[in-house]
């Protein structure tokens, strides 16, 4: 076994990686249709807003090494990580072929992004098998989600109570904790999709281990389509906390996993937009990125999946 080569396929949305990429990237997400001029400019001054392009391509191809050095510390097989993009190059299916050409004939595949969906990580697992089964291997091993890994909740309760732990006394009891993902259409919910139950669950385990009691949900950077998304949205949420009494917001994006435009301009500058306006305290926890809590739990979520496959296979 400890000879063995293991594919480690991480999937992940995808950012451009210059000015020059953002268009064929957004023409990519709106399915092959050109994005207005207008459309364009304003996605580009939001990339120059949080200075110039996001940092996320760089921080997904660091987390990805350090995943792949963290595997290959440990006892079992050794890992070659592959990385596939749903929106830009490398695409998921370049990352399947690669695998296949470098003869890998196992690999385990896991989504920069801990929650299930149809929407989301199912949609990147099926294209990465479908790739597969029409080329002929190798075998992939999918984790839907690992939310629940116990390093990922630690990382975010230790920056919860570490921020919690910079608020004033006087200002601590009108301090609400807001955990945050990125939303989806509402139809999910008729499909008995798990992405929003798991967010829920996910906000309420974080909380409990960081012992805090007034914290909240809310969804952020919904599509701009006509069809309803799922509410509330967390801008419309900060004015409702406000008219509650409280006057310090700390905003947890605990559906991303590092600093990227959802984070950087729908958090840091639309959000905190609205916390000057009114008057609030806007605090915002680091995002996990490279940190060793957070690697630790996605080389978990690889382990575990492995450990079920060799019993399945017994």
């Amino acid at each position: 076994m400890a000879d063995t080569k293991m594919g480690l396929l991480v999937m992940a949305y995808g950012t451009p990686g210059s000015i020059d990429e953002i268009e064929p990237y957004y023409t990519h997400i709106r399915r092959g249709r050109k994005p207005t001029p207008e459309l364009l400019q304003e996605l580009i001054q939001r990339y120059q807003l949080i200075g110039g392009i996001s940092p996320l391509a760089r921080i997904t191809r660091d987390q990805v090494e350090q995943l792949e050095k963290k595997l290959n510390e440990s006892e079992g097989p050794s890992f070659k990580a592959y990385l596939g993009f749903k929106h830009i190059g490398p695409f998921i299916e370049d990352a399947v072929l690669h695998m296949k050409e470098d003869g890998i004939k196992e690999a385990v595949s896991i989504v920069l992004a801990p929650h299930e969906s149809t929407f989301s990580t199912k949609s990147y697992n099926t294209r990465a098998l479908k790739e597969s089964e029409k080329i002929g291997g190798p075998k992939i091993y999918s984790i839907d989600s690992w939310y629940r890994e116990p390093a990922f909740l630690d990382f975010w309760s230790q920056h919860v109570k570490d921020t919690f732990s910079r608020i004033p006394d006087d200002e601590r009891n009108k301090t609400i904790v807001i955990f945050s993902a990125h939303s989806l259409p509402e139809k999910i919910v008729q499909m008995n999709d798990p992405y929003p139950d798991q967010v829920v669950e996910t906000a309420k385990l974080v909380a409990e281990r960081a012992g805090i009691h007034q914290y909240t949900t809310a969804w952020q950077s919904a599509g701009r389509t006509p069809e309803p998304w799922l509410g509330p949205d967390i801008q419309v949420k900060i004015r409702d906390l406000f008219h509650e009494g409280y006057t310090s917001m700390i905003f947890c994006p605990i559906g991303f996993v590092a600093d990227h435009l959802e984070v950087l301009y729908d958090n840091d500058y639309e959000c905190k937009n609205i916390t000057n306006e009114l008057g609030i305290h806007y605090y915002r926890p680091a995002m996990p990125n490279t940190h060793s809590l957070f690697i630790e739990s996605l080389a978990n979520a690889v382990k575990k999946k492995l450990t079920e496959k060799e019993s399945d296979q017994k």
